[in-house]
């Protein structure tokens, strides 16, 4: 059944409608109509370089299920990582996972946007370079960097990150110890805790950290550190 140029219009348009259900829905049915139609992919392109819309995400997420994406599309996905709303932050992350393992560009796109993004632009990016499950010098660097970022819940994305990796040497622990012993933030300490007792080969001044740390009065710190040790003890 072929869709009228009416009802295309519509769905384009639906793009900047401040509710986002009707955004999905306009998001679903123009991501299967554009795989089978230049002329649509065209259209949602030329859009993305128009003034003045409410929306700019919803087009790169649509152009971003079509064999390769061109640059503003990958770039506009970037941007979205600093959307207001958590699930589009994380809808548009998973979809910058999906490209970036057939385009590799993307990856050190991710990289750098670790130190020169928003907070919440670093924290995305740190966690699609940890969903990619990479092994490299570079992605390392980047999240060994963001242990000393100003922002705290970038310091939490950073040790989340180095916990899902497999290259975690005596240089990662290390960073991650002096992160542990001299943070101020109990959210970074609790995180990394359970990130060093993960990589395993514990140092003594790691246990004697958690283990003054379990005696601690501060309920999140003793039970990050019993968990923790729990880990180490397996």
């Amino acid at each position: 059944m072929t869709t009228e140029p009416r009802e295309i219009a519509d769905l384009i348009a639906a793009l900047d409608h401040p509710d986002k259900p009707t955004i999905r829905a306009a998001v679903d049915k123009l991501i299967a109509l554009a795989e089978t139609s230049e002329t649509l992919r065209q259209a949602l392109h030329n859009r993305l370089s128009e003034a003045d819309h409410r929306n700019y995400w919803p087009v790169a997420y649509i152009l971003g299920h079509q064999a390769e994406p061109s640059g503003v599309v990958i770039r506009t996905l970037l941007d979205a990582l600093d959307h207001r709303e958590p699930d589009i932050r994380w809808a548009n992350g998973l979809l910058l996972v999906r490209i970036a393992r057939q385009v590799g560009a993307v990856i050190p796109l991710l990289i750098a946007l670790c130190e020169t993004g928003s907070a919440q632009q670093k924290r995305m990016a740190l966690y699609c370079l940890r969903d990619l499950a990479l092994n490299d010098a570079e992605s390392r660097l980047a999240m060994l960097t963001a242990l000393d970022d100003k922002e705290p819940t970038v310091r939490v994305a950073a040790a989340t990150s180095l916990k899902m990796r497999t290259d975690g040497d005596a240089a990662v622990r290390q960073k991650l110890l002096a992160t542990y012993l001299h943070d101020a933030d109990d959210r970074v300490k609790n995180v990394v805790a359970v990130t060093l007792a993960s990589l395993g080969s514990p140092d003594d001044e790691l246990m004697r950290a958690l283990k003054e740390a379990s005696r601690s009065g501060n309920g999140q710190i003793k039970k990050s550190a019993d968990a923790a040790l729990k880990i180490l003890q397996k």
